[in-house]
């Protein structure tokens, strides 16, 4: 099969005004934009579901073990979906209104940031789990001999220890989070995989357009590896592999 190379087609300008090189760009900013917005939302809610995974309370034990097992077994395109198309006919009428009077591609890009943190914070709360029952009990027990109550505990003694162990897993599912975010298309997100696959559309050129968007993944994940890796090694605890 013959195929003719053309990079310079990044140049060419499908409307006038933007190139197709502007189209990437864009696409790319949008894909850090979701992808930042959503992690800070999964870390947040996850560490929190995390927390009520180790407390002695049955029933916050159980809310947060339903989260994690339904989100956890439904596909997250179907989580996206149901995001874009469903839960916003459950908010409060002032949400809904403000949600529904936003532009298109920027309601679109809030309910699939949600959406994506929202499955992400269920593999975060495994994690920050795993990591707390990992320490000693004696840790919780004596923080609470020195007179700390439980959120004391957590915050001042449980959650920086926990935190530092599971670095390299959160660098994990920062990664995947990337990722995942390529889905977000299909709720009317034009992020990167989007932007390609236009691109792809109007040339008819599909190794210059999915080579130069797979380059744009490894380079996101890639910059977060590199801080991550860096992070990881000033905050390795003292004692444990690697750590200085």
């Amino acid at each position: 099969m013959s195929y003719e190379w053309n990079w310079a087609v990044f140049l060419q300008s499908p409307n006038g005004a933007d190139t197709y090189l502007d189209w990437l760009w864009q696409g790319f900013l949008t894909t850090v934009e979701i992808s930042l917005m959503a992690w800070v939302l999964a870390f947040v809610l996850g560490s929190l579901l995390g927390i009520m995974r180790t407390t002695s309370s049955r029933l916050m034990r159980g809310v947060a073990m339903a989260y994690v097992d339904v989100m956890r077994n439904v596909p997250l395109i179907v989580q996206l979906f149901m995001w874009y198309f469903l839960m916003p006919n459950f908010l409060p009428a002032g949400v809904r209104n403000w949600l529904f009077a936003l532009p298109p591609q920027d309601s679109a890009l809030l309910t699939a940031a949600v959406g994506l943190g929202a499955y992400t914070a269920s593999r975060i709360c495994e994690q920050v789990r795993a990591g707390i029952e990992s320490l000693p009990q004696g840790l919780r027990n004596a923080g609470l001999a020195m007179g700390m109550t439980q959120p004391q505990v957590y915050r001042h003694v449980l959650l920086p220890l926990a935190y530092r162990i599971l670095l390299p897993p959160l660098t994990s599912e920062s990664l995947s989070l990337v990722k995942n975010s390529s889905i977000a298309g299909t709720v009317g997100v034009y992020e990167l995989f989007a932007r390609v696959n236009q691109l792809n559309d109007y040339t008819n050129k599909p190794y210059e357009s999915f080579l130069t968007v797979a380059a744009c993944y490894l380079l996101i994940n890639a910059s977060i590896m590199f801080v991550m890796t860096r992070v990881e090694r000033r905050m390795r605890l003292p004692g444990t592999l690697g750590a200085k």
